[in-house]
């Protein structure tokens, strides 16, 4: 049995007090339960305060068997900041801007950028699974689409790590392996039809938009859109081609992170829960936990949270 944790973003004080509430204890430096096992979704860096320490318990656990985790689109941006181009001398992966430096400082700063943590830390992020297909179900940090997952599982190791030599690849641009990764970490992004666009949280205008990938019944661009309730009216309210979305069959539950909702901690279908409820907000935010015990449909009664410090 899984309890199944959400995004943690550097909040280590709400990470153990969620783990003591789901009945583990700390022995030797590992947070053990007796017959159960943790399962991360990603995202354990940048935006806390205490990202090392989040990191730490993380790892300890996995290793002693005491947990499962796979990678947020936070430690595969952390993996490619770090990684020379190789056609680019001076340059990485992930371009140093100032938009990106500004997203991830306070993870640089904490662990020291350049420093011996830091490349133990990058290190640990690249033996994460982009996703977990196991018996009884299933875990993504943003998308499970059937597509893309078929592209990753010809490119990714035996354990749905990406390779040495595929890096590159993956975080470049133009080609199917850069674009499984992004829809499986980020999401899925549509164009919006006939020119239309909105402004985002920051006042940029854009012409794409983040699904609700998992709706499987006739959408509007409208309904699918996750954007903030402000700008919704100015999404066109028309049908979507019927292959647009991937859907989701519900043979096993997917367990998703990333998408930072708010309110009561509830699944999305029958089938497909998110657990990030933004413990990283200001105000409100909670960490979630979902305790799977093998019943499915998913229930509104199996979550637990602890709220921000």
């Amino acid at each position: 049995m899984y309890d199944i944790i959400g995004d943690i973003h550097g909040h280590a004080g709400p990470l153990k007090r969620l783990l003591d509430r789901l009945g583990y204890r700390e022995t030797n430096g590992v947070w053990r339960h007796s017959h159960r096992k943790a399962l991360f979704l990603g995202d354990y860096i940048d935006r806390g305060p205490e990202q090392v320490e989040v990191v730490r318990v993380v790892r300890a656990m996995v290793d002693a068997g005491a947990a499962l985790a796979i990678m947020g689109n936070h430690e595969f941006n952390a993996v490619a900041w770090t990684t020379p181009h190789p056609s680019h001398p001076g340059e990485h992966l992930r371009p140093h801007t100032a938009k990106n430096r500004h997203q991830h400082h306070a993870f640089l700063e904490q662990v020291g950028e350049g420093s011996p943590l830091h490349q133990e830390v990058i290190d640990w992020c690249r033996t994460l699974p982009l996703y977990l297909d196991l018996p009884e179900l299933r875990a993504v940090h943003a998308c499970w689409h059937p597509v893309h997952i078929t592209t990753l599982s010809r490119e990714l190791d035996d354990r749905q790590r990406v390779p040495a030599d595929a890096w590159v690849r993956a975080a470049t641009e133009g080609n199917a392996l850069f674009d499984a990764v992004e829809t499986t970490l980020k999401g899925q992004e549509i164009e919006l039809p006939d020119g239309a666009g909105f402004h985002d949280k920051d006042g940029h205008h854009r012409r794409h938009v983040r699904t609700r990938w998992w709706q499987s019944t006739p959408a509007t661009y409208r309904s699918v859109a996750l954007i903030p309730d402000s700008a919704r009216a100015t999404i066109p309210d028309q049908p979507l081609p019927d292959d647009l979305l991937p859907g989701y069959e519900g043979d096993k539950p997917v367990f998703v992170g990333h998408y930072w909702l708010s309110g009561t901690p509830a699944p999305l279908t029958g089938h497909v829960a998110c657990l990030d409820y933004s413990i990283a907000a200001r105000h409100g935010g909670r960490l979630a936990a979902y305790r799977w015990d093998g019943r499915h449909p998913l229930d509104a009664g199996a979550f637990e949270w602890v709220a921000h410090d």
